[in-house]
């Protein structure tokens, strides 16, 4: 191996890490925000209006926090990019018959 073709193994290692740790976070993130809105379900007590304020402002910030970590993982990717525009042009004009599906 050279080291280009190390230098890219190098980013690519570094990248399917990032995504793992994108994921994992995302795992706890569903977990986490389960159990919040479920303890907003049963609070009672005294202090329900301070536990309810907590715990909104818990689950807005980490919403932030996991939507600035996912843009900046997959940062540069479209969802719906040229290439797969490209193929479905390229499919719709390949079809011999023009009924459509439902969903396209």
């Amino acid at each position: 191996m050279n080291d280009k073709e190390k230098e890219q193994l190098k980013k690519a290692i570094n990248k399917v890490r990032k995504v793992k740790v994108f994921y994992l976070h995302l795992a706890g993130y569903i977990v986490g925000i389960g159990l919040l809105l479920y303890n907003l379900y049963i609070v009672a007590g005294p202090y329900k209006n301070n536990i309810i304020s907590l715990n909104l402002s818990i689950i807005v910030a980490w919403s932030v926090f996991i939507v600035i970590h996912g843009l900046n993982v997959f940062k540069g990717k479209r969802l719906f990019n040229k290439r797969w525009e490209d193929k479905k042009i390229e499919k719709f004009l390949d079809k011999k018959d023009e009924s459509t599906t439902f969903w396209e």
